[in-house]
């Protein structure tokens, strides 16, 4: 039988997690006064590879190391905090928060619960207009370092996505120190906007997200805690807001929005990703565009005694006869005849 040559193998893993995160976990063992070498070898670091400045590893070996970090050192900062948090806490964190009706509920528990276990941070979450934040608050700027807050923001930012079975896309994401020579590998992580420098580290999302129902139980919580760290790299394909997002979009930002490519990057995904999440939603891109399309034709024909020509032009038909041939296979009536039955 014919071998298969090299480059016909699968794919392998993207090496992109900077080496200088598992540096920190060494540097944790040593704060403890043990040896980091087992760990290391579990997820196959050498220490002459561990010391290189620039280089990286995949996904999976951080997994293993911070697995096998977090057990031998019981401590699930990693050093991170002025004190432990032992083996379980972010389970114990989790377990206090499933119980919750909705994303909201849970999130401020998880973040009530988590100074409990760590007074170094305090994490807030708050809402301004549509949009909602978690930001941590450092009692002594600069202490707890770049990898704790990353893994903490990583941490809630999974755990959310998780408990609502939805991928969420974060507007912005921004760290109180200076962008990193390993700057590349935070698109990663946290894919939008990013802002070093800022006043505090924090995560930025649409909040409408914190409405949504829970949608795992204890069972699942379980099965979730054999292999929880998974949740700081799993992208979930659905995002339960998508079709919101789009009908959101398409009337705010129409020229923008015309075709798929354009309505994609002001979504932050690929035009491919779009018309596969619609589809997984039981939408279509089109479908949407044409309920945009009649809701403003309605509110014209309401609100204004624009003639019915302009009225098709403002809600983005390509004529008036078009218009009024959708208009009537959609709504039963005319444009003319909807106006003249609205009251007053």
């Amino acid at each position: 039988m014919p071998t298969r040559s090299t480059n016909e193998t699968t794919p392998q893993p993207a090496i992109a997690t900077p080496m200088a995160f598992a540096r920190v976990i060494a540097g944790a063992y040593q704060r403890y006064g043990q040896d980091p070498a087992r760990a290391l070898k579990l997820a196959q670091i050498t220490p002459s590879k561990l010391q290189q400045p620039d280089a990286r590893i995949t996904a999976r070996q951080m997994e293993i190391l911070s697995g096998a970090a977090m057990q031998e050192l019981d401590d699930e900062a990693l050093g991170a905090f002025s004190r432990r948090l032992p083996w379980g806490s972010y389970g114990m964190l989790a377990r206090a928060s499933i119980t919750s009706p909705n994303l909201g509920i849970a999130l401020r528990r998880w973040c009530r619960h988590h100074a409990l276990l760590a007074d170094d941070i305090t994490l807030r979450l708050t809402t301004t207009g549509d949009s909602a934040a978690i930001t941590i608050d450092e009692r002594e700027p600069g202490k707890v370092g770049e990898f704790g807050l990353v893994h903490v923001l990583r941490n809630i930012h999974g755990l959310a996505c998780w408990y609502v079975d939805s991928r969420i896309p974060l507007r912005s994401t921004s760290f109180p120190f200076a962008a990193p020579p390993h700057v590349d590998a935070y698109g990663l992580m946290f894919p939008g906007p990013l802002q070093f420098k800022a006043a505090q580290a924090g995560i930025r999302f649409d909040a409408r997200y914190l409405a949504l129902p829970l949608r795992r139980d204890e069972k699942a919580l379980q099965q979730m805690l054999q292999r929880a760290l998974p949740l700081t790299v799993l992208q979930y394909r659905r995002d339960r807001l998508l079709v919101q997002q789009v009908r959101q979009a398409l009337a705010a930002w129409p020229e923008q929005a015309h075709n798929a490519d354009g309505l994609a990057a002001l979504l932050n995904i690929s035009a491919r990703t779009l018309h596969r999440q619609l589809k997984e939603e039981g939408a279509s891109l089109q479908a949407l565009k044409d309920e945009v399309r009649f809701e403003r034709a309605k509110d014209l024909l309401n609100r204004s005694g624009k003639p019915v020509k302009q009225v098709a032009t403002a809600a983005g038909f390509k004529n008036e006869k078009s218009f009024i041939r959708a208009f009537r296979q959609a709504t039963g009536t005319s444009p003319a005849e909807f106006r003249r039955s609205l009251p007053g």
